[in-house]
């Protein structure tokens, strides 16, 4: 029986200094690997860690592997207290054995990749940072992708390294190619919730494609311009990476709180930060077209139903955001040329292809846009962790 709808193993583990309760999810090991980022956060909880999990595992089929399943983590504590760190630290000794045997996990929401990494390091893990499993550790080939990944986050494109651009750009393709989809005509208005690495590129792309982006908003407040957001002045004044700098906010942009984007009417609406903030609570009552998830996990189903309704497309996240899975994915294996424009046309690309695809299944079956991605990005099944003992195989 294929148990795809339920993650392959769940973990709990309780801090024995704090508060803090954290979880990894290995929803499925594919060539004996798995993947995804571990998040901080007080208001993580194991439902949400199994969710991110199961959603790559779909972005990795998404992204065409048949090298790599999904995997999350969440540690629920409060990401700016000084001590985060040396949580983070506790959580991966206790996951350790994962950790050397085929589970991979980098950074996410409250701690960045580079901070992984260094704990990675001061605490010599064996084994660790995994990017593929390890029976191609020692192919030539393979060692070489290993080192031009590394390279990935310095190799400048757009005013920004690559691992921080690619999922912005691939999510701007994912919006276009559905606005297209829908006959929708150029200079279009958007809204994108999120200046972080995601919304930031995003709203780059975006603008170089014509789009009119009228409103951004962070954790601290919302800017909102009829007329249209300079994103460029936005993007080049930040000063803290994730926060708008309201200091180079133009005479004529209106600042809002950032709850209130639920008030904003415009064509489209880019969630590109937290989960679950398209709920049944303001569904009903949102004024968009068209709703692009660059975040993931940000409708939930109840919003899913009341949105199909109303006949509010939702693009969703596990295609619109594949762009950094597929760069883990592509590039150690050398699917992809080295060059800045190859690989963002090669995420580009697959996302434009995956959202054509998914509006023929929605006219021709009379489902919506998840459902087709569900359909036709089925995660592989399970297969044991990394490890090697005498009775594996018996």
């Amino acid at each position: 029986m294929n148990m795809l709808n339920k993650p392959y193993i769940v973990i709990e583990w309780n801090d024995t200094e704090t508060d803090a309760v954290g979880w990894l999810c290995c929803f499925n090991f594919v060539s004996n690997y798995c993947s995804g980022g571990l998040r901080v956060h007080e208001t993580v909880t194991r439902e949400e860690v199994i969710k991110l999990a199961t959603g790559m595992g779909y972005k990795y089929a998404a992204c065409h592997s048949k090298v790599g399943g999904g995997a999350k983590a969440g540690i629920r504590y409060d990401n700016t207290k000084p001590d985060k760190l040396e949580v983070v630290k506790r959580f991966l000794l206790a996951i350790a054995p994962y950790l050397e045997n085929g589970v991979s996990l980098g950074g996410d929401l409250g701690i960045g990749y580079g901070q992984v990494m260094d704990l990675y390091k001061e605490l010599a893990i064996p084994g660790v940072p995994h990017l593929v499993a390890k029976k191609y550790e020692s192919d030539p080939k393979i060692i070489q992708g290993l080192k031009d990944n590394d390279t990935l986050f310095d190799m400048p494109y757009r005013g920004f390294v690559m691992y921080d651009a690619i999922t912005g750009y691939g999510a701007a393709a994912g919006l276009d190619e559905s606005w297209k989809q829908m006959g929708g005509g150029p200079g279009a208005t958007v809204m994108i919730q999120g200046f972080g690495a995601v919304g930031t590129g995003a709203a780059r792309c975006l603008s170089e494609m014509g789009y009119k982006v009228v409103a951004i908003s962070d954790a601290k407040c919302m800017v909102y311009c009829e007329n249209g957001l300079d994103v460029d002045l936005l993007i080049n004044s930040v000063k803290d990476r994730g926060y708008l700098n309201q200091e180079a906010f133009l005479p004529e942009y209106q600042v809002m709180k950032n709850t209130q984007w639920e008030e904003i009417a415009c064509d489209i609406f880019m969630p590109a930060a937290l989960d679950g903030v398209i709920n049944e609570k303001n569904a009903e009552k949102l004024q968009f077209k068209l709703i692009v998830e660059a975040a993931n996990i940000p409708t939930t189903p109840e919003a899913d139903v009341i949105l199909e309704r109303r006949n509010i497309p939702v693009a969703p996240d596990f295609i619109v955001n594949l762009g950094a899975t597929r760069l883990c994915d592509a590039v150690p294996f050398g699917l992809i040329p080295l060059e800045p424009q190859a690989l963002v046309d090669d995420s580009q690309n697959i996302i434009r292809d995956h959202i054509s695809n998914l509006f023929r299944m929605k006219k021709e079956q009379g489902i919506t846009l998840r459902e087709a991605a569900r359909i036709r990005c089925q995660p592989l099944p399970s297969e044991a962790p990394d490890v090697d003992w005498q009775g594996k195989n018996k």
